[in-house]
């Protein structure tokens, strides 16, 4: 959701089939005793038929009702005083028949069709604060780039079939998940709903998790398109772009996902682009979208995100989601008067049906009180953590922690009582087994926003898996005392919290409430430090040189406490990669001050001043992350895909092959005395262009062992958009490709010759 709309204040017309046009004419006339015999019932029908019977034996406001989506909660059903902010949408009580959640569609009960019950999702069933409904927990999965983080597609299937199946027995059918916006601003408040910077890499993962979401009867969305890359002035700034730009970097990554996943639904972004808001955009939503990728579902906005109704339709809106001046309240006389074809209203309709019953969503009605494997859910949400947390630095093999080391300080971090659940926003997820909050500084409706805590502690996860430590926990309150502890143990081990929110972007890339000083004044008094952070995004880490050890945590989940102590412990073997580069400095992004910032404004939900609208240029264009590294000759913190494990690998015999397509063809050899997991990326740079991720291969290696693997790059990531001829081609000639560890750590180099051609497959092998 977009609740964050709740709580704030050319094409033509595209024409129905005649089956549509027949259908409105129908729709017309009273309900007959023929509808009742619900042919669209026939599951042997496709999803295209079933939606054509079924429009046909609607009424027009029955169609119109399926296009105008209500809040799912109301708040004066929590019975508490209401501050002012709060919009008239939401002063109200919880519509009769809605679930306390996002959205809510009344169904046509008459003809079968159920209530479309939309809960906000990404890292879980969300429940924001756990005031929409009271008492209901769902399992929190790690944060997307944990997920991405795995270059794990299988799991990330899994994962989403975890969000689907727990939706489905609270009773939801719509998860509004599927964020693959890319990262191009590292201090995003979101960044840790979507899966990073590189397009293949969110498109594919993200599409997984579409799918696994869809594979229970849900449907999910695929949002937030298009270009929602910053959270300061989401509602009214302008992102400028060069089309073949956006095309080749956001664009793909929404094709590559929506290839995969098959998304029911897609959210069009609240923000401009190029001077045209995104929910009434023909050439994203008519253009790209329907003509070019033939994609059959329906488009619904963001929460407050429309802005007219005749000329969003005409551009290919078909529902509007909850927002306080509705335009679609207009729609019925609009048809009447003849502004609005009743063929139009219909094809909104269909598309919405369509996508319904083409995940099952009316052939298996989701109900409330359906049966949850927390225990299978909860070890899947586990094994996330523990393939997404990234090793970023291990001087001199402090981790895993040895034997010998029998003292052992945790500090700060909350790492006694949990571990952050997720950000802050309407994606929160309250937690199985209960959850706490870090109201530092927060009062009123800020406090009630605050991010979430699970109770998965670290501290507690690390003594039962070493009874043999003498492990102490200080809260780092008092830097002095706690660097006194580290000094006399054998090791100190720092927990740093930075919880990320929906509505505002973070001022900088240090660790909130003194913890950066914290981290120094440990790692000062003893240089066997590991800093633990859990963070939504890159951070700066002026503490770096003086540390052992720094582990990439993200948020963790609903079981990363254990997740982290096995990994410290070396009970298993840190296997995740980057999915975004850390800058050293905010002066190497391609805008080192975010566009209309404004540090006041900083409140949950941008519940501040209203802002000015304003535009900006991405002068960055396609190369998005690691390709602006690689553009500018900037050295970053830590690179896209890097990440270290417990073992050692050599790549041998690298050999590349070109012509009609591309691969790369390496020997990995496990050279260390533990089993581990690399993962062996393909990049490749067209004739004058930057290198792109175009392939990898995550590879299980006992010690010792060699496997031979082959890695074939993805065709879509080999071609350039050429606005003059309006199409995809892959130019011809020499390409400089590399395999290796990550962006900046090539093990094997090669210039391959590739055919040139125009005609580039927009699917592959694996897409649904």
């Amino acid at each position: 959701m977009k609740l964050m709309g709740i709580l704030l204040a050319s094409t033509v017309l595209v024409s129905a089939s005649p089956v549509l046009a027949q259908a409105t004419a129908r729709a017309s006339a009273q309900p007959t005793q023929a509808a009742a015999a619900r042919p669209w019932a026939n599951t042997a029908l496709s999803p295209d038929e079933r939606a054509r019977l079924a429009v046909a034996a609607m009424t027009l406001d029955e169609q119109i009702q399926l296009l105008r989506t209500q809040s799912g909660f109301g708040l004066l059903s929590l019975g508490v005083p209401l501050p002012a902010s709060i919009p008239e949408n939401m002063r109200k009580e919880t519509p009769p028949g809605a679930l306390g959640s996002a959205g809510y569609v009344a169904g046509v009960d008459r003809l079968g069709i159920p209530a479309q019950q939309m809960s906000d999702a990404s890292l879980g069933v969300a429940n924001l604060g756990g005031i929409l409904r009271r008492g209901d927990e769902a399992t929190a999965l790690p944060a997307s780039l944990a997920l991405a983080s795995t270059f794990n597609t299988e799991l990330a299937r899994e994962a989403g079939r975890v969000v689907g199946a727990e939706a489905f027995a609270k009773g939801f059918n719509i998860q509004l998940a599927g964020g693959v916006n890319l990262a191009r601003e590292p201090r995003n408040g979101r960044n840790f709903e979507y899966a990073g910077e590189d397009p293949l890499l969110s498109g594919l993962i993200i599409g997984e998790t579409i799918a696994g979401i869809q594979d229970k009867h849900v449907v999910s969305t695929i949002k937030h398109y298009a270009l929602n890359n910053q959270e300061t002035g989401r509602f009214v700034h302008d992102a400028r772009i060069e089309e073949g730009a956006l095309r080749e970097s956001d664009l793909l990554a929404f094709e590559i996902a929506n290839a995969r996943g098959r998304p029911g639904s897609v959210m069009c972004a609240y923000n401009k682009i190029n001077g045209v808001y995104a929910c009434e955009h023909p050439f994203l939503l008519n253009d790209v979208l329907r003509n070019e990728w033939s994609y059959a579902g329906w488009v619904m906005s963001d929460w407050g995100a429309v802005h007219s109704m005749k000329t969003a339709l005409e551009a290919g809106l078909d529902q509007e989601s909850p927002q306080d001046e509705n335009y679609f309240a207009g729609l019925k006389a609009a048809v009447e008067s003849g502004e609005i074809s009743a063929d139009r209203v219909a094809l909104s309709a269909h598309r919405i049906l369509r996508s319904l019953f083409a995940v099952g969503a009316i052939d298996n009605v989701a109900v409330k009180g359906g049966a949850i494997d927390q225990a299978a859910n909860a070890a899947v949400a586990e094994q996330v953590a523990l393939q997404g947390i990234v090793l970023l630095k291990n001087e001199g093999g402090l981790l895993p922690l040895a034997a010998t080391a029998k003292k052992i300080v945790v500090i700060g971090g909350f790492a006694d009582r949990g571990v952050l659940a997720g950000g802050g926003g309407s994606s929160q997820v309250m937690p199985y087994g209960g959850s706490f909050r870090d109201g530092r500084g927060r009062e009123g409706i800020s406090a009630l926003l605050a991010p979430v805590y699970g109770l998965s502690s670290p501290l507690k996860a690390l003594q039962a898996l070493r009874p043999d430590a003498d492990i102490q926990f200080d809260d780092g309150s008092d830097p002095a005392r706690a660097a006194a502890l580290a000094r006399a143990a054998d090791v100190a081990i720092v927990f740093a919290t930075r919880p990320e929110e929906e509505g505002m972007d973070a001022e900088n890339l240090l660790f909130p409430f003194g913890q950066d000083d914290l981290i120094a004044a440990v790692a000062g008094a003893n240089p066997r430090t590991v800093a633990v952070l859990e963070s939504g995004n890159p951070t700066a880490m002026p503490w770096l040189s003086k540390v052992g050890a720094v582990l990439q945590a993200w948020y963790p989940g609903q079981r990363g406490g254990e997740a982290i102590a096995k990994l410290l412990t070396g009970e298993v073997s840190p296997s995740g990669r980057l999915p975004m580069t850390f800058p050293a400095s905010v002066e190497q992004l391609p805008r080192p001050e975010i566009p209309g910032f404004d540090p006041t404004q900083r409140t949950p939900f941008g519940l501040g001043k209203p802002v000015a609208p304003f535009g900006f240029d991405m002068q960055e264009g396609s190369d998005v992350g690691y390709r602006w590294f690689e553009r500018t000759g900037a050295k970053p913190l830590f690179a896209f895909g890097h990440g270290l494990t417990y073992t050692s690998f050599r790549y041998a015999n690298a050999r590349f092959n070109g012509g009609a397509d591309l691969s790369a063809t390496v020997t990995l050899t496990n050279t260390g005395a533990r089993a581990g997991t690399e993962v062996a990326q393909l990049y490749a740079a067209p004739p004058g262009r930057t290198h792109r991720l175009v392939g990898w291969a995550r590879v299980e290696l006992q010690p010792g062992e060699s496997r031979t693997v082959t890695v074939s790059a993805d065709p879509r990531l080999l071609a350039s958009w050429y606005t003059a001829a309006s199409g995809w081609r892959r130019a011809g000639g020499e390409y400089q490709v590399y395999i290796g560890r990550a962006a900046d750590a090539p093990e094997g180099r090669a210039n391959v010759r590739l055919n040139a051609t125009s005609q580039i497959a927009r699917t592959v092998a694996g897409d649904q």
